[in-house]
C-alpha cells in the first residue's frame, strides 16, 4: 500500500495514499481498534448536510468567500451521492464527543475540495469547521440523522403496516371467534375487532414519534465548545439552522439554550422512548400472530400465515413463524438499546455529554431495524394472513365462557355451575344447562347465540 505524509499539531503521520482523510482521522483509526462498529452512514450523511449548511451560513455572514463555499458544497454533495464511501473508517468507540468523526468529515471535505480546485484552498479546521466545534456539530448531526431516518425510513414502514392491518380489519370484521385473556378462553370477539387493536396501537405509536420530533428539530449549532458561541459570528446559529432546513426540507431551528443542547440528550431519550413503545407493541402483535397460527394441528390454528421457508433441518414439512421471530428479536434489541440511551444521556458532565457516539449507534440502529423488520413482516406475513373460519367457529362454540350470555337469565352462580359441569363432564353448555334443569333444550337454543355477544 502506498502512503503519503499528513501533519497536524502533533506532527506527521502516514496516511493511505488512496484515501481522502488526514492526520487526525489516521490517529483515531490507529488508536481505537475497538470492535467492528463504525460510525453509521446516516450520521456521515447528516454531517455532509451540516457542513454545507454551516459553509452557506458563513458565506452569508461574510466569513467565507464564495469559491471556498462552492468547494465545500461540492464535497458535501459528493458525500451525499455516495461517491466518497470508504473514507469514513472510524470506530464508534472513540472520543465520546465524536471529535474525531467531525474531523474525519472536515478532512475529507477539505482534501476533496482541494483536489477539485487543484490547489490548497481549504483547511479542515479554518474553513470546513469555521464557526463550529465538535461539541455542537456532533449533537446537531445526530439530531439531523435521527429526524431524517424517522421520516425516510420508519414512518413509511409503519404507515404501510397500518394500512395492511386496516385492510385485514375490514375483511374480518364479521368473523366471530373466541376472545382470550390470561391465555384462557374469554367472551367472543370478531377477528376484525382483534386486528383493530393492533392497528390502533401502531397509530398511537406514529403519533408518539411525531410528538418526539419537536425536541429533535432543535440544533446545537452556534454553541461551539461550551455553549457560549465563542468564535461564531453574530447570527450564525440562526443562519445555520435555516440552511439545514433549506437542505432537508424539515423545520430545524436553533436550540434556544445552547448549554442545554450540548450537555443534555433528553430529546433523543424521549424520542427513543417512542421507539421502545413501538417495539413493545410490535412484540405483542407478532406474539399474537404466532400464537393464533400455532399448530398446524396441535395448536390454536385459528389463522394461517405464509410458508416462506422450511422450518427444520430434521423434521420434514415443518414450517415456522419466522417473520414473527425476526420481528420479536428486533423488538428485544430496541428495548436493550433504550437502556443504553438512558444511561448514556445521564452522563452529561458539566458542559458536555461524552457518550454521543454510542447514542448515535443505538438510536440509528433502532430506527433501521424497526423499519426493515416492519416492512418484512408486513409484506411476508401480514399481507398473506388468512383466518381459519372453521377452526374459529369450532373454538367459539366449544368455549365455556360463552356461558356469560346466560348470566342475565340464570345469574352468575348458576352460570358458573353450567360452565363447571360442562368442563368436568366434557359436555356442551347446552347439555349441562339442561341436566341442571336451568333450561329446557328449546329455551337454551332461544337464549344462547355467541355470535351476538360481540
Amino acid at each position: 500500500m502506498d502512503f503519503r505524509m499528513e501533519h497536524d499539531t502533533m506532527g506527521e503521520i502516514a496516511v493511505p495514499a488512496d484515501k481522502l482523510w488526514g492526520a487526525q482521522t489516521q490517529r483515531s483509526f490507529e488508536n481505537f481498534p475497538i470492535g467492528q462498529e463504525k460510525m453509521p452512514a446516516d450520521l456521515i450523511r447528516a454531517f455532509a448536510v451540516l457542513k454545507e449548511a454551516c459553509a452557506a451560513a458563513n458565506c452569508r455572514l461574510g466569513k467565507l468567500d464564495d469559491r471556498r463555499f462552492a468547494l465545500i458544497r461540492q464535497a458535501c454533495q459528493a458525500i451525499l451521492a455516495g461517491e466518497l464511501e470508504g473514507n469514513f473508517p472510524l470506530a464508534v468507540w472513540q472520543t465520546g464527543s465524536g471529535t474525531q468523526t467531525n474531523m474525519n468529515c472536515n478532512e475529507v471535505i477539505a482534501h476533496y475540495g482541494n483536489a477539485q480546485a487543484g490547489q490548497a484552498l481549504l483547511h479542515p479546521n479554518d474553513h470546513v469547521n469555521m464557526s463550529q466545534s465538535s461539541n455542537d456539530t456532533f449533537p446537531s448531526a445526530l439530531h439531523i440523522a435521527a429526524v431524517t431516518s424517522l421520516h425516510q425510513r420508519l414512518e413509511p414502514a409503519l404507515t404501510e403496516m397500518i394500512r395492511c392491518l386496516q385492510e385485514l380489519q375490514e375483511e374480518n370484521m364479521a368473523v366471530v371467534k373466541t376472545g382470550r385473556t390470561h391465555l384462557q378462553d374469554a367472551v367472543p370477539i370478531t377477528f376484525g375487532q382483534e386486528i383493530s387493536g393492533w392497528r390502533s396501537m401502531l397509530e398511537h405509536n406514529l403519533d408518539m414519534i411525531a410528538t418526539s420530533l419537536e425536541g429533535l428539530y432543535e440544533l446545537a449549532l452556534g454553541g461551539t465548545a461550551v455553549g457560549t458561541g465563542l468564535n461564531a459570528p453574530l447570527g450564525f446559529e440562526v443562519a445555520a439552522a435555516e440552511e439545514v432546513s433549506r437542505l432537508t426540507g424539515l423545520p430545524f431551528c436553533s436550540a434556544p439554550n445552547k448549554f442545554h443542547a450540548l450537555t443534555a440528550k433528553d430529546a433523543l431519550v424521549f424520542s427513543h422512548g417512542a421507539l421502545k413503545a413501538l417495539a413493545a407493541n410490535l412484540m405483542k402483535i407478532a406474539n399474537d400472530v404466532r400464537w393464533l397460527a400455532s399448530g398446524p394441528r396441535c395448536g390454536l390454528g385459528e389463522i394461517s400465515i405464509p410458508e416462506n421457508e422450511p422450518g427444520s433441518s430434521i423434521m420434514p414439512g415443518k414450517v415456522n413463524p419466522t417473520q414473527c421471530e425476526a420481528l420479536t428479536m428486533v423488538a428485544v434489541q430496541v428495548m436493550g438499546n433504550d437502556t443504553v440511551m438512558g444511561i448514556a444521556a445521564s452522563q452529561g458532565t458539566f458542559e458536555l455529554n461524552v457518550f454521543m457516539p454510542v447514542m448515535a449507534l443505538n438510536y440509528l440502529q433502532s430506527v433501521r431495524l424497526l423499519s426493515d423488520a416492519m416492512t418484512s413482516f408486513t409484506r411476508r406475513c401480514l399481507a398473506g394472513l388468512k383466518p381459519n373460519k372453521e377452526k374459529m367457529a369450532e373454538n367459539l362454540h366449544r368455549s365455556l365462557m360463552t356461558v356469560t350470555a346466560l348470566t342475565p337469565i340464570v345469574g352468575y352462580e348458576n352460570g358458573a355451575k353450567i360452565a363447571k359441569l360442562a368442563h368436568k363432564e366434557n359436555i356442551s353448555l347446552k347439555e349441562a344447562a339442561v341436566r341442571l334443569e336451568l333450561f329446557t333444550p328449546e329455551a337454551f337454543d332461544g337464549a344462547f347465540h355467541p355470535e351476538t355477544m360481540i
